[in-house]
């Protein structure tokens, strides 16, 4: 299965690519998780936040692959636990071969995405850094999987 997050904004720190590759390698070859970079609109003073996020949003939908189920990241989406995830990635083995994910920028998801998705998943009720939302999203996939298998890296 490839799992495929979209996000916007390049260039993160060094500590965003060591913490998501940390999380990547330790998954099995048979669920291959890579992150895709699509540049943030550019933002200035006075700029038209709405057109900025739908310009995002539709880079966004560009990006998906097709047939791919999709996964909107958003605050105020459905929050589940780690072993609820694990059921979700389940799932997912058994019934698609693409899982993408999308993480909008400063300003969140394009309506457009919203309704593109398939599933509308809450990380936190918090507002989070995209930085941190990307190590988050690996760690979880990889806690996912560890459940499924029974290692002890998840504990209830």
């Amino acid at each position: 299965m490839q799992l495929t997050a979209l996000v916007i904004g390049t260039r993160m720190p060094s500590w965003v690519e060591e913490g998501v590759a940390t999380y990547t390698k330790r998954l099995p070859r048979h669920i291959a998780l890579s992150f895709r970079e699509l540049p943030a609109a550019q933002r200035s003073s006075g700029s038209d936040v709405s057109k900025q996020k739908a310009l995002e949003g539709e880079r966004l939908l560009k990006a998906l692959p097709e047939p791919a189920y999709c996964v909107a990241l958003d605050e105020h989406g459905k929050s589940c636990t780690s072993v609820a995830l694990a059921g979700q990635l389940e799932d997912w083995l058994a019934s698609h071969s693409q899982v993408a994910f999308m993480i909008g920028g400063a300003d969140g998801l394009a309506e457009p995405c919203m309704e593109r998705a398939d599933r509308i998943w809450s990380l936190s009720p918090l507002t989070l850094p995209h930085a941190l939302v990307r190590v988050l999203l690996a760690e979880q996939i990889y806690r996912a999987w560890t459940v499924l298998q029974g290692h002890p890296y998840h504990r209830d």
